[in-house]
């Protein structure tokens, strides 16, 4: 009975992590609002009773691939950069890193926070707030890298810490728009010579950063 039950358990386990496989792609190209119980099922070949069985309502999808997307983005742009010690160096390698999350469309639709975000800026409720609340970790994020690389003695001490990271993330974030929109890609070269010229400011050496992105 036990075996019989884990073997259940670990079947819709597959099965849920399958779904939401395809929910964030669908997700990160026609917004959260385009997920749909029914036709996930069809599109996967389940049944939807199996699919309800795995998320009680559309907000529970909703939430869920949310979280999935936060799992996927910690390991493409966060994990990443933490393995590097503290530096400006870092703050660098998690700016490139983003850029290539970005450009390399690891979510079809570009940076599935940017046009999740946009779309519950202004709506309440639980999806708004577990979006609300990944960006606030973002921005902790970036600025505690900021801090440490400050600490290091590599980023000046008058440095204005959250105005250097809304213009990091402001330049990323145009960077994913305009490539997004116009189907181009150049818009990262010049968000990487834009943080780059930036970083270089408040650098207390800029030879720690290379010349050129």
């Amino acid at each position: 009975m036990a075996a019989h039950i884990d073997g259940r358990i670990a079947r819709g386990n597959q099965t849920r992590q399958l779904i939401l496989q395809r929910t964030v792609e669908i997700a990160s190209v026609e917004g959260l609002e385009g997920l749909s119980l029914g036709r996930l099922a069809t599109e996967l070949n389940l049944s939807k009773s199996g699919v309800f069985a795995l998320f009680g309502s559309k907000e529970d999808l909703q939430l869920a691939t949310v979280h999935a997307a936060i799992r996927v983005y910690l390991e493409h742009v966060v994990q990443p950069a933490r393995e590097l010690p503290p530096g400006i160096d870092r703050l660098w390698h998690v700016c490139t890193g983003w850029l290539t999350y970005s450009k390399d469309r690891v979510f079809p639709g570009g940076c599935f926070f940017y046009s999740a975000s946009a779309e519950y800026d202004a709506r309440e409720g639980k999806v708004h707030d577990t979006l609300a609340s990944a960006r606030t970790n973002w921005f902790t994020f970036l600025e505690q890298t900021v801090h440490d690389a400050r600490q290091a003695g590599e980023v000046a001490q008058d440095t204005d810490v959250p105005q250097l990271v809304f213009e990091l993330v402001a330049l990323l974030e145009m960077a994913n728009a305009e490539s997004v929109l116009h189907n181009e890609f150049t818009s990262y070269d010049k968000a990487a010579k834009a943080i780059l010229n930036r970083l270089r400011g408040v650098a207390t050496d800029p030879a720690l950063l290379p010349d050129t992105p």
